[in-house]
């Protein structure tokens, strides 16, 4: 087996299931047949999910943690029976629960695939014409930058240089009066 081929199955999470089962690494002396190799192998366009921390970047930190308490509270003098205030929360709490259950059972999959076909066009656009469309204007531009220069050191420069010798001799003097 080769140490490529070992670091993949190390890394993969297939390794980690037999790590746990067996209690310790399995011998990496013995030679995996064709059905077994296949266990292992790792489709590289898939990615394993965290099924536990599912906003691993935490993009929605403090944007939808919203709680029973967080929308409804009763102030000091003012409170509903204890048994409302229970059923209410529970009330809230799963309504909210379900309704985003059956959201994303209905709506999850059609805008995954929205979102998906959307940052794909994004991808394709920045990819196939923005970066393109900005590399020759950088190199027009870069090609007209050199005309510009050209162009003012060539007229500009003895122009600007004679008028600075015509006006140099002028002296402005400034007189306050009271």
């Amino acid at each position: 087996m080769t140490t490529g081929r070992v670091r993949e199955l190390e890394s993969s999470r297939s390794w980690t299931i037999l790590k746990e089962l067996s209690g310790n690494t399995p011998n990496m002396d013995i030679e995996l047949n064709h059905n077994e190799d296949q266990k292992f192998r790792r489709d590289s366009r898939t990615k394993e999910i965290d099924l536990i921390n599912r906003d691993p970047a935490q993009i929605n930190k403090d944007v939808v943690k919203v709680e029973f308490e967080d929308v409804i509270a009763e102030p000091y003098g003012t409170h509903s029976l204890d048994g409302v205030w229970k059923a209410s929360y529970t009330t809230f709490t799963v309504s909210k629960y379900w309704c985003y259950r059956v959201l994303t059972a209905l709506l999850g999959i059609p805008l995954s695939l929205l979102w998906g076909v959307l940052f794909a066009l994004l991808s394709f656009c920045h990819i196939w014409a923005v970066v393109p469309c900005t590399k020759s204007c950088t190199i027009e531009f870069q090609c007209l930058g050199q005309i510009y220069s050209l162009v003012v050191h060539t007229f500009f420069d003895p122009l600007f240089e004679a008028l600075g010798k015509i006006f140099s001799r002028v002296k402005v003097a400034l007189h306050k009066e009271v």
